[in-house]
């Protein structure tokens, strides 16, 4: 809003003291005026900030199509600040963590110390248990490396509801429900939602060492995660697995490091009909590798 402030003056000449008070009006109507006009004028953008954007990526919805499966693969290139995905309504649905919680588990279990090291043992108790590798006593990272769910309910349970409610706070990870009776299931069953934009959101921040956690527990962590390194790259990442009334949903989460860049991703997927569930465990995998391929990110089409 422009405004225009007139001043008439009939006097040729003015005393020192009318002209002191002609320069106090001016900037008290100056002042007025400013304030009038900030309240209709939105804020201007900040220098240097940019949308983070996201496009649909034909060759993920090809690989998704393909697969006998639903769902999407979420890729973020934090050096152009581009998401890629094949559908990202889906990527922002939340949904059980299940195993890909254990990265944020493991985190917990060393800050709080309720797991000393890498190396802490865990004893089999000779009980049946759902796959013949966890059947044995496993140190913290090859647990993680197995996916030992008994493992990792034991490491909830010394943790406890108070403590993984106060670091889950802290750690600002998705929108875990958590109390006393449902300490060691949380993230497989129940309330407990993440969605894929948050799993990299809290990857980047883990990443980038931005979490409220000591450097011991992020280069711990961040050594357990790693599953393939070679010259090319270092991909680290947590695959997940849900099954609730019947319904599956499966998840590949994680970070690809390459050169001096890094690009991460989170896949959530859930079986077609007919879909041979033999092959679900490792189709999360594949179609994600092939993505990163696709993406010239990784040189692997898929393990």
């Amino acid at each position: 809003m422009e405004s225009t402030i007139l001043v008439f003056i009939r006097k040729p000449f003015m005393s020192s003291y009318n002209k002191m008070k002609i320069c106090f009006f001016l900037i008290i109507a100056f002042a007025f005026f400013s304030c009038s006009e900030s309240k209709d004028t939105p804020p201007a953008q900040k220098e240097g900030t940019r949308t983070e954007n996201k496009l649909i990526e034909p060759a993920i919805k090809s690989i998704i199509d393909s697969s006998g499966v639903a769902g999407s693969i979420l890729i973020y290139d934090p050096q152009k600040e581009v998401y890629y995905s094949n559908d990202f309504a889906w990527a922002e649905i939340g949904r059980l963590p299940a195993s890909t919680f254990k990265i944020t588990n493991s985190i917990i279990a060393l800050e709080s110390g309720a797991v000393e090291n890498d190396s802490t043992v865990f004893k089999w108790d000779g009980k049946k248990r759902r796959f013949k590798i966890w059947e044995q006593d496993l140190i913290f990272r090859d647990a993680f490396r197995f996916s030992c769910v008994p493992c990792y309910q034991d490491v909830a349970r010394r943790i406890g509801p108070k403590r993984m409610n106060e670091y889950l706070a802290k750690l600002r990870y998705g929108n875990m429900d958590v109390d006393s009776s449902n300490i060691d299931v949380f993230w497989l069953e129940g309330n407990s939602r993440i969605s894929q934009f948050q799993q990299i959101h809290f990857l980047k921040r883990f990443y980038n060492s931005q979490l409220p956690i000591s450097e011991r527990t992020e280069k711990t962590v961040k050594r357990m995660m790693v599953m393939d390194n070679n010259e090319d790259y270092i991909l680290s990442g947590k695959t997940g697995w849900s099954i609730r009334g019947g319904h599956n949903n499966g998840w590949f989460v994680g970070f690809v490091e390459k050169g001096n860049q890094v690009f991460y991703f989170a896949t959530n997927i859930e079986p077609a009909e007919q879909f041979d569930m033999k092959r679900f465990p490792k189709t999360r995998k594949e179609i994600t590798y092939r993505a990163l391929k696709k993406m010239d990110i990784t040189g692997l089409a898929g393990k």
